[in-house]
């Protein structure tokens, strides 16, 4: 028998902070927050008084006042509260598949004479498609790796595929569809061995998972910001660029923002120095404040502290799923160990796919993955145990129905 979802929430150091979440406390089931996270009660009035006091007050004088600088002063903070990022790494602004693009066609023109991109084929959709179409611009070859659909890239795969002609390697930290947790140290040096860059996909371990990208030496990463840092619907993706980086790659996509004084309009185009030179075009302010709300909020309560209650949300999740859906044939496909598991867990079951309509008209909110998958997404600050147990005896009956 699972333990009682009321006493595990009473003894949870985090559990206060759920209250501040908008809807948190209505009885909907949202299992979805590794898709879009729920936004603070304070983004609304700060989001009011951007438009009255910054926007509506200050009008264009704001570009010189903060928002020049706020994709790089605000990368800094998600540097030092979730990344583990030294200053001057880190920059917000374009979408994730804008910042993949970018970061990956550097990325290979900085390794002129090799020819491959190393992905496997479980990797996210966006990020394959993107190496894909950089392969057929840039005459290179794509090695795949072959995994598991329940796991994830392990150190002998990526050690079988890198080699001479390896030029760049992609990889997810959470695989967004059985949340296995990537070795990003291991996985890092055995690129690197090879004389590759890695770029890391962090948009399903950013602010759920502690993340210590300068000591692990990583090259480049790239995230989005509306899953786990809760902001908003399409906010502004980051990229990481480790600072050994900065002088040497050429980003593809100049524009006037990154340029070395954007308001010179000169007749030709020289990158800024340090990681501005990342930036195109205007970036968009609106789409940063919510985000500002949730990294002060993660920085309060500690990832470390985060990390915990995400690994005991997701076990209580794993061990509910094991005594109420295991006997309707409900398979875990997500690691069971949770040292090797993200912020979310995958349940297989043939009739997952209509399982997720029925749950949604029950205001019981996952999302569904192919094949079979029934994704529960918890996102650790505005999660509950007794929500985590409502939503999956949920599961059962629409299963058993």
């Amino acid at each position: 028998m699972t333990d009682d979802p009321a006493r595990l929430d009473a003894a949870d150091p985090l559990a206060a902070y759920r209250d501040r979440f908008v809807g948190a406390a209505q009885p909907l089931v949202y299992f979805d927050g590794n898709s879009l996270g729920r936004p603070l009660g304070v983004t609304g009035p700060r989001l009011a008084r951007f438009v009255e006091e910054e926007w509506g007050g200050r009008l264009i004088r704001g570009w010189d006042e903060s928002w020049f600088e706020l994709p790089l002063t605000l990368g800094d903070d998600l540097g030092r509260i979730v990344l583990g990022a030294a200053p001057g790494q880190t920059v917000v602004g374009d979408s994730t598949t804008v910042l993949l693009y970018k970061a990956m066609r550097a990325a290979v023109a900085a390794r002129p004479g090799r020819a491959e991109i190393v992905i496997d084929r479980d990797n996210f959709p966006t990020d394959r498609y993107v190496a894909a179409g950089i392969a057929r611009e840039c005459g290179l070859t794509l090695r795949w790796i072959d995994v598991d659909l329940d796991a994830g890239v392990t150190a002998a795969q990526l050690e079988a595929a890198v080699g001479p002609d390896t030029a760049l390697v992609v990889l997810s930290h959470v695989a967004y569809r059985s949340a296995w947790l990537a070795d990003l140290p291991e996985l890092t040096r055995i690129a690197q061995d090879a004389g590759a860059l890695v770029l890391w996909d962090l948009c399903h371990s950013a602010g759920s998972v502690p993340i210590d990208l300068d000591a692990a030496g990583v090259d480049l990463a790239v995230g989005c910001t509306y899953k786990y840092l809760n902001g908003g619907p399409g906010s502004p993706a980051f990229a990481y660029v480790a600072q050994r980086h900065l002088g040497e790659l050429t980003q593809p996509i100049q524009g006037w923002m990154g340029a070395m004084d954007p308001f010179l309009m000169g007749p030709t185009y020289a990158p800024a120095a340090g990681i501005r030179r990342l930036l195109s075009g205007t970036p968009p302010i609106v789409g940063m404040l919510a985000m500002q709300d949730m990294l002060a909020l993660i920085d309060e309560a500690g990832m470390d502290a985060v990390r915990a209650k995400s690994v005991a949300l997701t076990s209580y999740a794993v061990d509910v799923a094991d005594e109420l859906l295991a006997p309707l044939g409900v398979v875990l496909a997500s690691p069971r160990d949770p040292a090797l598991r993200g912020g979310h867990v995958t349940l297989n079951h043939p009739r997952m796919r209509e399982a997720t309509a029925a749950l949604w008209e029950r205001d019981v909110i996952p999302d569904y993955r192919d094949p079979d998958g029934l994704r529960i997404g918890l996102s650790p600050l505005s999660t509950s145990f007794a929500e985590v147990r409502a939503g999956l005896e949920a599961v059962r009956e629409v299963l058993e129905s």
